[in-house]
């Protein structure tokens, strides 16, 4: 197993005006070159873990570590070239072009007082051919589609060169080709180029077939942690999100595959 990039101690975050810890008591590690997904049902903390992993959020107690320092002590700029963050949208009224927006990861490199140069560029628009997005370099951002817009936002994290990618629900607004061609490239990111890899998703097969290790949450805490095929079972995903599902293997991969059962549907 790789050194330990992230270190979660005993973590807890609540809202302001929340009842309760939106995350509660989480304890995990994850390595270098890992991919790993957080999965869970609405509510269960998922994006609030994967801000705290990015700093956007300061734990109400524990304490994160990014590479044995605490995640509080790292000086901003030095983060954004460890962590690149994919939110699930960005702002709909952003007037910049695609390829500008996938320049704006390269600013950690940059710094507030540089310009972009040649390499930079080049840089930004290498990252919008990874993710398909090369032909709308010269678009509007806000004139995008959903799904065109979420490709370059993760254009601009690979353009960023960060140790780490944390994407929420990145595939959101894609399609199924779109979806796979996109797990496909965070694969090759990971297995080729030793990015690790943290995602936030409702897709349970997609999670299943792509990630190494699942994080499984529910009501803010982490109720299982493993290799998907230990995860997934139907006893703790009907249990976790309330509803019968049918687990078997899919032919043609191999990992575990999770079929919702409609409340009508006899007993399998």
């Amino acid at each position: 197993m790789s050194a330990a990039l992230f270190e979660v101690d005993g973590v807890s975050f609540a809202y302001p005006g929340s009842p309760g810890d939106s995350v509660r008591g989480v304890r995990l590690s994850i390595a270098e070159r890992e991919h790993v997904g957080i999965v869970g049902p609405n509510g269960a903390g998922k994006s609030t873990l994967l801000k705290l992993l990015a700093g956007i959020l300061a734990p109400r107690a524990g304490e994160i570590r990014l590479r044995g320092t605490p995640l509080a002590a790292w000086r901003r700029l030095a983060l954004a070239r460890e962590l690149a963050f994919v939110p699930q949208s960005s702002p709909a009224d952003v007037a910049f072009t695609a390829l500008e927006v996938a320049l704006a990861g390269r600013f950690p490199h940059v710094g507030y007082f540089g310009r972009e140069g040649a390499g930079d560029l080049s840089r930004a628009r290498a990252a919008l051919a990874r993710v398909d997005a090369a032909s709308l370099e010269n678009r509007i951002f806000a004139e995008l589609s959903g799904g065109e817009q979420a490709r370059v936002l993760v254009a601009r994290a690979l353009a960023q060169e960060p140790r780490a990618l944390l994407l929420d629900e990145p595939t959101a607004f894609l399609d199924v080709g779109h979806r796979l061609d996109l797990y496909d490239r965070l694969r090759e990111e990971n297995r080729d180029r030793g990015l690790t890899v943290v995602v936030v998703t409702h897709d349970l097969n997609l999670a299943a077939e792509y990630c190494d290790r699942l994080v499984l949450t529910a009501d803010g805490a982490v109720v299982a942690d493993g290799p998907p095929r230990e995860v997934l079972t139907e006893a703790r995903i009907s249990e976790v999100y309330k509803c019968r599902v049918a687990i078997d293997v899919n032919p043609a991969t191999g990992a575990p595959r999770v079929t919702p059962l409609p409340r009508h549907a006899g007993s399998v």
